[in-house]
């Protein structure tokens, strides 16, 4: 069985959140195409999600362990074991779904927080003298990010107007995995447009996503 790993970043139940009723339809779709997924699902708000300090690491990214370790307090110790966890569990992931609305042209900062627990060196990553390495192309992984937003921006704005979009190609194109797919649910405040009309003109997207799952393909780029 291939893992697919939803995570998801609204603090907003489903039945309010744009973005997570846009990755429930398209992961249903997904699953329903490609069977042989199990999933599992992380939603960052309601789960324990370490905020990472100077004390949890010996060296850039890089975990304390050893006596180190055992020399710091109850709370650090687990939270360092729970950042050892997010990361194992995203590590073991052949697909990704995550979720999240714009706020301030980005994500919400609990997202952050959650990439800040998981991208550990030698574990996503390498550094060496010739420069960032990612672990994540051992095998052909997917990512598919699903944001909802209340305007409208075009893709050429990607860089200027929807920095989360950018950010998170670019961090999975350099951890190594393959393809990523976003899901845009634009306009959901617009006049003219809406949550509704908004989610019926993204279904493009996910046609988009579901094709780069199912068939050869090239990572997007975009300036």
């Amino acid at each position: 069985m291939k893992k697919l790993l939803y995570i998801s970043a609204s603090p907003k139940p489903e039945t309010e959140s744009v973005s997570k009723q846009a990755a429930r339809t398209f992961i249903q779709r997904l699953t329903a195409q490609v069977t042989d997924y199990q999933l599992e699902e992380l939603d960052i708000y309601t789960s324990d999600i370490p905020l990472p300090g100077h004390q949890h690491f010996d060296r850039q990214s890089h975990l304390v362990t050893g006596a180190a370790y055992e020399a710091l307090s109850d709370e650090d110790k687990a939270a360092i074991d729970k950042m050892n966890q997010l990361c194992a569990q995203f590590q073991q992931a052949d697909t990704y779904v995550i979720s999240a609305p714009m706020w301030g042209m980005s994500f919400p900062s609990r997202l952050k927080q959650y990439f800040d627990c998981i991208l550990l060196i030698d574990h996503l990553f390498t550094i060496d003298s010739t420069g960032f390495h990612g672990l994540l192309n051992d095998k052909e992984r997917h990512m598919v990010y699903v944001q909802s937003s209340g305007g409208v921006y075009p893709k050429i704005f990607y860089g200027q107007m929807n920095y989360a979009v950018k950010y998170c190609h670019d961090i999975f194109k350099h951890l190594g995995v393959a393809t990523f797919s976003p899901i845009l649910v634009q306009g959901t405040e617009t006049p003219g447009v809406g949550r509704y009309k908004a989610l019926e003109v993204a279904a493009q997207d996910m046609d988009d996503a579901l094709c780069h799952l199912s068939g050869p393909h090239r990572m997007p780029r975009w300036a």
